[in-house]
């Protein structure tokens, strides 16, 4: 809104009291300074235009929404304000797109939130932006993982290293193990690649390095078999050469001669009688389908 005055601090005042607002929470933009004329003739007040300052959640929305509408997501965003810190949840039809894989999405949103709601402050404001209830998920999530991998560690005397996470996911496996008389955690490596470790008390190596909490959910498995459970050809050579398999080869010792036309085991021909000599024909008379008859020249 815009007001005016005999002078700015006049007009600012005038705006004020109007607006029912105090200083330090208006934003606050001078038009026009005011102007005395000629002999009084055509002065002109000073024009101010006052708008309420918005809050440091306001703020961060009004971004969230314009990210939102680049990204062609219809949501709607539910503001509250503590004194500490602003949550902001996502209220949406297509989830997938605003949470991401493992939360990246909903991670970088809120980044960018806190960015934009702590601009201008001195101290720093936590933001949340959470999406059905993400956060609570994702956090019930690591403490049952913190206890189950805890467990494996004193039981394999082993330090077991967890895949990386950003700080807010590390803290919280910190604090869940807190307590714990059997194991210490610590925080490695560097970001974004920034990991967890669960070091046991009854640690059997010193220097031992860790083993990757990826081990115990077989996408690291190297016992011979794959992801789909067959056996790993790579590592069981027998089940390419040799021994029982469907239409297989067997033994290179039982395919008889050295291109193994002979008992070729199993799926292969036994004492086959020897190949009768094909008909002789001429390449360009087979070509055009004319072989040569017997007694033919060639």
């Amino acid at each position: 809104m815009e007001f005016t005055g005999k002078t700015v601090q006049e007009a600012i005042e005038n705006g004020l009291k109007e607006m029912n607002l105090e200083e330090n929470k208006a934003e606050i933009k001078v038009i026009e300074e005011p102007t005395k004329g000629f002999l009084g003739i055509a002065a002109k007040k000073a024009k101010v235009e006052i708008t309420e300052k918005k809050t440091d959640g306001e703020r961060a929305v009004e971004f969230l929404n314009g990210l939102l509408d680049l990204m062609n997501v219809n949501a709607k965003s539910n503001l509250t304000e503590e004194d500490e810190k602003v949550v902001i949840d996502i209220i949406t039809d297509n989830s997938s797109a605003i949470i991401g894989y493992r939360g990246e999405v909903l991670d970088a949103l809120q980044n960018l939130a806190g960015a934009v709601a702590n601009t201008g402050r001195e101290d720093y404001r936590r933001v949340v932006v959470d999406c059905e209830n993400y956060r609570t998920k994702r956090e019930d999530t690591l403490v049952s993982l913190a206890h189950k991998l805890e467990a494996k560690a004193v039981r394999m005397g082993r330090k077991i290293n967890l895949e990386p996470m950003n700080p807010y996911e590390r803290r919280i496996l910190h604090s869940a193990l807190a307590a714990s008389e059997d194991v210490k955690t610590l925080s490695e490596g560097k970001e974004p690649n920034r990991y967890v470790s669960i070091i046991p008390n009854n640690l059997t190596d010193p220097d031992d390095k860790g083993i990757s909490e990826r081990k115990f959910n077989g996408k690291d498995n190297r016992n011979g078999y794959e992801r789909n459970g067959r056996k790993d050809r790579k590592n069981n050579k027998n089940d390419r050469f040799g021994g029982y398999r469907k239409g297989g080869r067997g033994d290179r010792n039982d395919r008889g001669g050295k291109y193994g036309r002979g008992d070729r085991g199993f799926g292969g021909r036994r004492d086959s009688a020897p190949r009768q000599p094909r008909p002789k024909t001429s390449g360009f008379g087979t070509f055009l389908g004319n072989s040569l008859k017997d007694g033919d020249k060639e």
